[in-house]
C-alpha cells in the first residue's frame, strides 16, 4: 500500500506538470500552508461591456441662444428636454439593437431616449414687418424624437428619429415675442411671413470614435480626440457631416462630450456618475454638406417669394467647458457657425447651456 500511494502521488505530480498547473502557480501556497483558490478567469475581450451596468437614467435640459453673442438673428433660440434610459433597456429594444447591430456595433451597452425640442430662426432685421426676401425667413421647428444609443469604451453610435411640424404650429412667434415682452425687448415683427405648416421628419445616424492618452497619472488628467461622422435624412434637414472634438481634463471616460441640439457636433446625452467628479475643457469642429434645409429652401412661404441661395458647405467651430459633480453635469459651449446662405451678413454666433441629472 505505501508503494502504491507513493506511485499515485508521482503520477499526479507528473500530470500537474504536464498540464502546466505547476507553472501557472495554481498550487502555490500563500505562506500559511494553505492553497488559495484560482483567480476567476477574465474573458479576452473584456472591456466596457464587462463593466457594471449603469442603473441610472439621465434627464437633460438644453438651451441655445444668440443672446450669449449679443445678437438676435439667424439661429436665435433652441430648447430641448431629453431623457435617456439606464444601460439595461427593455428586452424589446434589445431585440431592435440586435437587428441594427451593423450600425450600432456589437458587444455594446444600449440606452434609449425621448426628447421634445424647438428651434427658432429669424432674419437679421426683425423690426421690418415685411421681411427682406434676400434675408433668412422666419421659421420654427417643434419636434419630438426617439433615440437608440449604443456605446462601448471607444465608440458611441446614435440613431435618432425626429418627427414634428414646421410653421405657425411650431409656436416660434409665441415663444420669441412672449419672452421679448418679459425681458422688455422689441417684438420680431415679420412672423406673419413665416413658413406655412408642414410635417417634418428626420432620421439621424451618428458615430463617434474615441482615442485617449493619459497625461499625468497622479492627477488623473488626460486628453482625448473624438472623430465623428453624421448622416441626416429627411424633408427638414438632409446633410452629411464629419468632425472631431478635442478634450482635456479629468475622468474623460464618463461621457463622449457636451450635448447639443442638432444639427451640431453633439456629444452624449448620458454620463457616468460613478467617478463622482470630473471636468474638462473642449474644442471641436464639424463640416456639413447640406442637401436640404427646410428653413432656407425657397418654397412654401406665404405672401412673398424669398430669393435665397443656401450654401452647400457649412461649418461649426465650438469651445467650452463641462463639469460634473455627483448626479449633476453642467456644460457651456460657444459656437461660431459659418454663413448658411448667400448674402448673409456675418457668421452665426450663439451659446449653448446644458444641465443634466443622472438618477
Amino acid at each position: 500500500m505505501p508503494l502504491c500511494n507513493k506511485t499515485g502521488r508521482r503520477v499526479a505530480l507528473a500530470a500537474m506538470v504536464a498540464t502546466g498547473a505547476w507553472g501557472s502557480g495554481a498550487w502555490a501556497q500563500d505562506g500559511t500552508g494553505t492553497t488559495p483558490p484560482p483567480a476567476t478567469p477574465v474573458p479576452a475581450n473584456a472591456g466596457w461591456d464587462a463593466a457594471p451596468r449603469d442603473p441610472n437614467g439621465t434627464f437633460s435640459l438644453q438651451w441655445e441662444n444668440d443672446i450669449f453673442a449679443g445678437t438676435d438673428r439667424y439661429y436665435t433660440n433652441g430648447l430641448q428636454l431629453s431623457w435617456l434610459s439606464s444601460s439595461a433597456p427593455p428586452a424589446t429594444l434589445g431585440a431592435v439593437a440586435d437587428a441594427a447591430s451593423y450600425f450600432l456595433g456589437a458587444d455594446s451597452q444600449i440606452r434609449w431616449g425621448l426628447s421634445l425640442g424647438q428651434t427658432i430662426y429669424t432674419p437679421q432685421d426683425t423690426d421690418t414687418r415685411i421681411p427682406d426676401p434676400k434675408d433668412r425667413p422666419y421659421a420654427a421647428f417643434l419636434f419630438g424624437a426617439m433615440s437608440l444609443v449604443s456605446y462601448s469604451e471607444k465608440e458611441l453610435n446614435t440613431i435618432e428619429l425626429q418627427v414634428g411640424v414646421v410653421g405657425p404650429s411650431a409656436l416660434g412667434e409665441e415663444v420669441q415675442n412672449n419672452v421679448h415682452r418679459v425681458i422688455k425687448d422689441d417684438n420680431a415683427e415679420g412672423w406673419d411671413y413665416q413658413i406655412k405648416d408642414e410635417p417634418g421628419i428626420n432620421l439621424v445616424f451618428d458615430r463617434k470614435w474615441r482615442a485617449q492618452s493619459l497625461l499625468v497619472t497622479g492627477w488623473d488628467l488626460g486628453v482625448d480626440v473624438t472623430p465623428s461622422v453624421t448622416v441626416s435624412l429627411g424633408n427638414v434637414s438632409t446633410y452629411a457631416g464629419a468632425g472631431a472634438m478635442f478634450r482635456f481634463g479629468q475622468n474623460l471616460s464618463s461621457d463622449f462630450g457636451a450635448p447639443r441640439i442638432r444639427p451640431a457636433l453633439a456629444g452624449s446625452g448620458f454620463y457616468d456618475k460613478r467617478d463622482g467628479f470630473g471636468w474638462y475643457l473642449f474644442a471641436g469642429v464639424e463640416g456639413r454638406a447640406v442637401a436640404i434645409d427646410k428653413f432656407l429652401d425657397a418654397n412654401n412661404y406665404p405672401g412673398y417669394a424669398p430669393d435665397i441661395d443656401k450654401k452647400i458647405l457649412v461649418g461649426d467651430l465650438q469651445a467650452g467647458a463641462s463639469v460634473f459633480v455627483g448626479s449633476t453635469r453642467l456644460t457651456y459651449s460657444y459656437v461660431l457657425r459659418t454663413k448658411e446662405f448667400e448674402g448673409q451678413s456675418g457668421n452665426s454666433e450663439f451659446g449653448s447651456v446644458s444641465l443634466s441629472w443622472n438618477f
